[in-house]
């Protein structure tokens, strides 16, 4: 069931009225005038001078989403004084307002019962364990949802940077939090519970019969170029459950050049072989990446140099590529080098060159090599304009044989901008394909060289949304929007703010150094 977002709002202005008429008739029967549950700030410091709370409990009830902690101790210190006692009574005037309240209010046997009698009533240990246990999920939910979230870099597509092994908090009220698309889920959960959960282990953990269009709060700041962002990956909307790290259209490519069949008939084998599951926007998994192209940028990339709009752009000293280190056949020490922070990545072997080795670093650590005894030469791995993998069937965006990118030299191509028209042709249509069927939710259909959308040929297009463009600042260890596309405005999640720690696995040891560092 899909909710339209008008349909949300007077929902929720519904229950906010119906919330506060419940409050009114509360005051009425502790003695206190209805009216005063009506009005901002001084209705906070009456309740919470009826209940009998500190001056705190006001300063922090206007603290974003702590304030909704203390709107649940406030509820449930009022019902207390009219004897409403039980954590099913405490649970639905908190999670229910709208409907509780009222009910309370309105129900003439239900009455004020004295500071004294109110305060005779203990919990239980038990109790007092459910009731902070409930309410703790209940607060932290809904600050993972919409104001602060800790993520954990699994990959090294963005290093120097961030390292793997970096816990660091995202700030989603940067951008504006979104409404979830999918409200009902089990707490503390992305897209499914941990595989070590008994009976429900690797399953879905929410469901949607509530859907929400998409939707978010005010934001803070406009995305700006180059910040880091967390976004859900764009390509994610289908996967294959036993190969999650894997696009799914990229192995449907994949298996059609191995095996000579059509995609069709690819996609058939897939299908076959593979649990497939389609995810709403926000259970898709949780990418984070460097935004180096905003909307109408023109993006280009000439033998491994990112420029936007003719200009070179702005590269991060810690980022990093792949070069080819030939020595005079003494080779290198992996944990020297990282203790030494040079590298951060296994060594590779050159392949059939001898003597040569495939070390990943930044331009400063690259100049460091070169001054090591064995070393006879240092060389950025570049992709020559028009190389394709052959062992990979179209692997960069748009994925189409039409266009010989690839990591190194790639574009010019012009960043999708919310209400900006584009001419739609069978040359053109590759870049816009998903963006058109996938994210905007339109039918498109192709017939020769007409291209029908919901039904009409058309010749053009107009963007709904604005897109950005992502690259991992780890040039040639990153699947990026160089291998899958534009990112929506309705996938960004939210602005990485700092690490609060940093394990390496690799040495087993805490990186003091990046503890509580910020990610500017």
């Amino acid at each position: 069931m899909e909710i339209s977002i008008s349909t949300f709002l007077i929902l929720s202005a519904i229950y906010f009225v119906a919330a506060h008429v419940g409050l009114y008739k509360i005051l009425e029967k502790l003695g206190e005038d209805g009216w005063v549950a009506l009005v901002p700030f001084y209705g906070t410091y009456k309740m919470v001078k009826l209940i009998n709370k500190s001056w705190t409990w006001i300063i922090v009830y206007y603290v974003p989403f702590l304030g909704f902690v203390v709107w649940m101790g406030i509820i449930v210190e009022l019902l207390k004084l009219l004897g409403q006692r039980s954590f099913k009574e405490h649970f639905l005037g908190v999670v229910f307002a709208g409907i509780y309240l009222p009910y309370i209010g309105f129900k003439e046997d239900v009455k004020f019962i004295g500071y004294d009698e109110a305060a005779k009533y203990k919990k239980s240990t038990t109790r007092e364990w459910t009731d902070a246990i409930v309410f703790a999920v209940i607060a932290a939910t809904l600050i993972r949802g919409f104001y602060i979230e800790a993520f954990t870099i699994p990959t090294s597509s963005m290093e120097q940077k961030l390292l793997v092994g970096d816990f660091l908090f995202v700030n989603k009220m940067a951008y504006g939090a979104r409404v979830p698309n999918t409200p009902l889920g089990f707490p503390f959960t992305h897209h499914s519970f941990p595989e070590w959960v008994p009976v429900f282990g690797g399953g879905q953990s929410y469901i949607e019969w509530i859907k929400f269009p998409y939707a978010k709060l005010p934001k803070m700041q406009d995305i700006e170029r180059n910040d880091c962002v967390v976004f859900n990956f764009p390509a994610g909307d289908t996967v294959a459950i036993e190969e999650p790290a894997r696009i799914y259209e990229q192995m449907i490519r994949d298996a059609s050049l191995e095996l000579g069949i059509s995609e069709d008939e690819s996609r058939k084998i897939i299908h076959n072989n593979y649990t497939i599951k389609a995810r709403p926007v926000d259970k898709k998994e949780n990418y984070i990446k460097r935004c180096v192209g905003l909307p109408g940028d023109v993006l280009e990339i000439v033998n491994s140099q990112l420029m936007i709009n003719g200009k070179i752009a702005y590269f991060d000293e810690g980022a990093q590529f792949n070069y080819k280190v030939t020595t005079d056949g003494r080779g290198f020490n992996l944990k020297t080098l990282q203790k030494k922070k040079i590298t951060t990545e296994d060594i590779q072997s050159g392949g059939s060159e001898p003597n040569t080795y495939i070390l990943t670093l930044t331009n400063e650590a690259a100049e460091k090599v070169k001054q090591f005894a064995q070393v006879i030469s240092v060389e950025k791995s570049i992709e020559p304009k028009g190389f394709q993998p052959g062992w990979r069937k179209t692997p960069y965006f748009p994925n189409d044989p039409q266009y010989d990118w690839n990591v190194d030299n790639f574009g010019p191509m012009t960043i999708p901008k919310k209400g900006v028209t584009v001419e739609l042709n069978t040359k053109t249509l590759p870049l816009y394909r998903r963006i058109i069927k996938n994210y905007e939710g339109n039918d498109l259909r192709v017939d020769g060289e007409s291209i029908f959308v919901n039904g009409e040929e058309v010749s053009s297009y107009t963007f709904k949304m604005n897109y950005y463009w992502m690259m991992g600042d780890n040039r040639h260890n990153s699947q990026d929007s160089r291998f899958w596309g534009f990112v929506p405005e309705d996938h960004i999640v939210g602005k990485a703010v700092f690490v609060w720690l940093s394990y390496d696995s690799q040495l087993g040891e805490i990186r003091w150094d990046r503890l509580f560092s910020l990610v500017h």
